[in-house]
């Protein structure tokens, strides 16, 4: 793939604060002239939607593990084929709520399935496309899911040991990726925030 665009990607907890700073950082890069695509996962395209209705419905309660995982990875592949590797194509700088890092995180480290396989995987749904930044917004589970108004889907009603266990999994990725995955604390100023992002934004935008 001729790849000419960025990518980049926003991950975190439940009520972590991520789509107020997914918001500015776009505000910011258009300021800056960049031609941006913003994307979610999952989602993004007609059928990934569909998808995301599936694996959001509380009454879908005897989904297993395995099922969960790999219509996330179905959904991912649609949304890189149809949309992301064409955007990056094109010299488009692409903002993706979730990637990759959520099915390691939250199937892997939360249901405790192999994350090896995942990887592997998750390699070939995305065709080795892989994001040139990824910001994860840190905040006590708890906290992050008190913040949340309203009905819970499917995933933010689980308890919060395995919240617990999707934080520590987040953790591992940063740890094993320090280059490409940037850690901030998100119980903090949305100004504050934003500020480091802003700075791990225009770091990449230099080294582009």
């Amino acid at each position: 793939m001729a790849r000419n665009g960025l990518l980049i990607t926003f991950e975190g907890l439940e009520g972590s604060g991520k789509s107020t700073q997914i918001e500015r950082s776009c505000e910011y890069l258009k300021d800056k002239e960049h031609d941006i695509l913003f994307l979610r996962e999952p989602g993004g395209v007609p059928l990934s939607e569909k998808i995301r209705d599936i694996l959001l419905d509380v009454g879908n309660t005897d989904m297993t593990h395995e099922c969960e995982m790999l219509l996330y990875m179905a959904a991912r592949a649609q949304l890189v084929r149809e949309k992301i590797i064409p955007a990056l194509e094109n010299g488009q700088t692409v903002i993706c709520d979730r990637f990759l890092d959520s099915t390691l995180a939250y199937q892997g480290y939360g249901h405790d399935m192999n994350v090896e396989f995942i990887k592997d995987l998750g390699e070939f749904v995305t065709e080795d496309v892989s994001p040139d930044l990824t910001i994860i917004f840190d905040i006590d589970p708890a906290k992050g899911l008190g913040r949340i108004k309203g009905v819970k889907d499917r995933i933010e009603q689980r308890d919060l040991d395995y919240h617990a266990r999707v934080q520590e999994g987040y953790h591992d990725i940063a740890r094993q990726n320090p280059q490409r995955v940037k850690v901030i604390e998100s119980d903090r100023t949305i100004e504050e925030v934003f500020e480091r992002v802003r700075q791990y934004i225009d770091d990449v935008l230099g080294n582009a």
